[in-house]
């Protein structure tokens, strides 16, 4: 049996807070509000090993807000996304949308 971490995850509409199961490897890269172009997803509860990410919907699973109380959540979709490798060269999403913070430090 693979060990896995529980990971929580704030959906970007709401604040609300999303917590999963899974295995510690894999590696986030951002969560957004639309989906990257190109990029499959999983639901949390297919085979999200495989997938470039998870597409949630909040309040569909079990949601808190930051102290950990139960809440409803806004019903409106969110995406983790996976760092993508091809030939062992990290892939950049095409083109660019998480809209987070940049640590490229490229214009």
């Amino acid at each position: 049996m693979t060990d896995t971490v529980t990971v929580r995850y704030t959906c970007p509409h709401c604040g609300a807070v999303v917590s999963l199961e899974r295995r510690p490897d894999l590696a986030d890269r951002s969560v957004t509000m639309a989906p990257q172009p190109g990029w499959e997803y999983a639901t949390p509860d297919e085979d999200v090993e495989s997938a470039d990410g998870i597409a949630f919907r909040c309040g569909d699973d079990s949601v808190t807000d930051l102290e950990g109380n139960e809440i409803d959540g806004c019903g409106r979709p969110f995406y983790l996304n996976f760092v993508r490798f091809e030939r062992g060269v990290e892939l950049e999403p095409n083109p660019p949308t998480y809209g987070g913070p940049r640590f490229d430090f490229r214009p």
